[in-house]
């Protein structure tokens, strides 16, 4: 399908405006030189490897797919399965290079292209295909870059040509799936400093259910299964061996029965490995000291919380003197706390421990709207911290180095790349991506007693006086925040305004960067509180802005958004007349352990909370019109949640729609974002009434 809409075929030829950005920036270890990923320019997708000289400014490439493998530039599905599944978790969409593994002075780099495995000079550009036991998937170079370790058909090997890991059934050198979804953990092997060894994941899943996908427009092609951890139901068996190249293997022993989650693992030195782990509510998270020659570990630091350990990137953290840096929430700040005593105040809500530098650490938090994230460095000693960035919008550190760092400075006017130097010398980090078409404008506010971020965006040109129907955009779940001084994430929204919509955005309680108080409070029960506040704001905002049109609301959203869609117009069709519900679970009891059980507990012990959140019940009481979008290769959502409500509602005699999405993931690729958007559009417009008489009832 041709896009029409010049925003739409716009949004779709440069990846939503991301083609030609850099991703994945490295910097070496003398901070030198920078490894990074980009594609040719703002409409071409393959992202290949390029090198920066920050002397100099100039780059240079290293490896262009369409030379290494001509004709198969890394297309999601030419990959492995396992390479395919880890692009998922990670949310890597674009063909060509997925991902890098380099030595520290980036002389040496590798990678999987179409499972096939490349070491390259990053010098001279010469890269060479290395042989391998089958599809490659995860290289990584040991420290010399001599060696190169890799996963094929669930083994570890070596480009030496042994194999590293036993033939005992498990997987061996990759993440599961909870860690690699849900605990911020995407692999599974890491080399010791000498090159004598690798630490690796065994990963036994014979326990866990199996989840099957077939794809109904091609009937020829055999379905796939992959092991995924339900709620209530078991993990996978994950235990930690260090594996030497002699062929000797230790296993690291912790308690993993009581602490059966890995959060990060990585050697200290050749004669130690700290290890992260917390148990399965995720309210213990504890750092243990393992040594290498008898696998026995011992416990630096134990973080815990009575609802549960939000995470915090970056933390537990131990320092070059030895102190451990852990998160020391309290309910008004997320905060850090240097061997048990308070390093941060409840002027920062902090979000990211970047790492050392400088003699202090870097962060990036917040320390005021929540719609910001400066940079600050903090003094380990208790000095007051220093802000390393200004103004509004979204600051992060995408790489730092000795005395240098990469910062990405996202805000309303555009985003800005910059390396700063020694004295504060900046150097622009080069970016091809396209200009955004336009700078939306949106109204933030803190709206009702609980302070909800808050947004409404009218249509370019629009004149006060004249009503619009509401489009409540929504996600409204843990882990992501919508409301933020953040470009390109309102660039959809006001294309949704300018098809003639007042577009509402609303962070209920329950999402991040407020206050651990704020988040927590969807403690054991996600619906009531989400729908309570978004009800809430919007009456709040209908009475600040009278061209809102409270008496025409439509809402849209995908995964957490797609549920809270669906369950507006499930249960409070008074205030919620047309839903476009893309990807909801739909019953929590089918989602994963990790991300469900940290919020709501293990199904067996609170059945109501689940009970209560769970839509199929409430199937009868549809009086609405909803629009279910699924793709049928969706492996974190799987589609069975809105079959098994479309089944619901057709018992029940409950009209709706329903667009399959054959092939498609859990994350909607480029140009079918912009093709579903156009169908919502058509559904949401003719429900709506949009055109007619303002004030017009909206048909049910």
């Amino acid at each position: 399908m041709t896009h029409t809409d010049p925003f739409l075929a716009l949004s779709a030829a440069t990846g939503r405006f991301s083609y030609g950005s850099p991703r994945a920036v490295t910097l070496a270890a003398d901070a030198r030189r920078a490894l990074f990923l980009r594609s040719t320019g703002p409409t071409d997708p393959v992202e290949r490897l390029w090198i920066f000289d920050l002397t100099t400014g100039q780059e240079h490439l290293v490896a262009d797919p369409s030379a290494l493998a001509p004709g198969r530039t890394g297309a999601v599905a030419d990959l492995p399965p396992v390479e395919r599944r880890l692009r998922e978790r990670i949310r890597v969409w674009a063909p060509g290079i997925g991902s890098f593994a380099a030595t520290a002075d980036l002389a040496t780099a590798v990678f999987a292209l179409d499972g096939r495995l490349f070491r390259c000079d990053t010098a001279t550009g010469s890269c060479t295909e290395l042989p391998v036991a089958g599809p490659a998937f995860d290289p990584r170079p040991s420290a010399d870059g001599a060696l190169v370790a890799y996963v094929a058909d669930d083994a570890l090997h070596l480009t030496s040509g042994g194999r590293l890991s036993p033939a005992d059934g498990a997987r061996w050198g990759v993440a599961e799936f909870a860690a690699a979804e849900e605990l911020g953990r995407s692999r599974g092997h890491w080399w010791s400093p000498d090159g004598s060894a690798v630490l690796a994941a065994r990963v036994d899943e014979s326990a866990v259910p199996l989840r099957h996908f077939a794809d109904p427009a091609h009937p020829e092609r055999e379905p796939e299964s992959f092991a995924y951890p339900q709620a209530g139901g078991p993990n996978a068996d994950l235990q930690l061996w260090v594996l030497r190249l002699s062929g000797d293997r230790t296993r690291l022993r912790w308690d993993d029965a009581e602490f059966p989650y890995l959060l990060a693992a990585d050697w200290e030195g050749d004669g130690e490995i700290l290890l992260t782990v917390a148990d399965r509510l995720q309210q213990r998270v504890l750092l243990l000291s393992a040594d290498p020659a008898t696998g026995v570990t011992r416990e630096l630091s134990r973080t815990e919380d009575e609802f549960w350990v939000d995470p915090l990137p970056g933390t537990p953290l131990r320092l070059s003197d030895g102190r451990v840096l852990t998160s020391a929430d309290t309910p008004a700040a997320r905060g850090l706390a240097l061997d048990g005593k308070a390093l941060t105040d409840e002027r920062l809500q902090v979000r990211r421990v970047v790492g050392p530098w400088h003699g202090g650490l870097l962060v990036e938090a917040g320390d005021g709207d929540p719609a910001d994230q400066q940079v600050f460095l903090l003094d380990p000693d208790g000095g007051a911290p220093e802000r390393l960035t200004e103004g509004p919008g979204v600051h992060t550190v995408a790489a730092h180095g000795e005395g240098v760092l990469l910062l990405v400075s996202a805000s309303l006017d555009g985003v800005r790349r910059e390396l700063v130097g020694p004295g504060g010398a900046r150097t622009a980090f080069p970016d091809l991506s396209a200009e955004l078409p336009y700078r939306p404008e949106p109204l933030l506010r803190r709206v009702t007693e609980h302070g909800l971020p808050s947004a409404v965006l009218y249509p370019r040109g629009h004149v006060a006086g004249n009503r619009l129907p509401v489009l409540l955009d929504v996600y409204g779940g843990p882990g992501f925040q919508a409301v933020a001084n953040e470009p390109r994430r309102w660039q959809l929204k006001q294309w949704w305004a300018d098809q003639g919509f007042a577009v509402v955005t609303v962070d209920n309680r329950g999402t991040p960067f407020v206050s651990p108080e704020f988040t927590r409070a969807i403690f054991r029960r996600f619906s009531q509180v989400a729908i309570d506040d978004q009800v809430a704001a919007l009456q709040a905002l209908g009475a600040e802005h009278p061209d809102l049109d409270l008496t025409r609301v439509g809402v849209r959203g995908w995964s957490y958004g797609g549920y809270f869609a669906a369950l507006a117009v499930l249960r409070r069709p008074d205030v919620f007349h047309v839903a476009s519900a893309g990807a909801p679970p739909t019953d929590f009891r089918l989602y994963d352990t990790a991300y469900t059980e940290r919020y709501l507990g293990l199904p067996q012990d609170n059945p109501q909370g689940y009970e209560a959140d769970c839509l199929l019940a409430d199937a009868p009481a549809l009086r609405r019109p909803l629009l279910l979008i699924h793709g049928l290769a969706d492996d974190n959502v799987h589609p069975s949640h809105s079959l098994l409500l479309s089944q619901a509602l057709n018992r029940a005699g409950r009209p709706h729609a329903v667009l399959p999405l054959p092939g498609v993931s859990h994350m909607l690729p480029d140009g079918e974002l912009e093709r579903v958007a156009a169908v919502e559009l058509a559904f949401l417009r003719e429900k709506l009434g949009l055109g007619r008489e303002l004030g017009a009832t909206p048909s049910a």
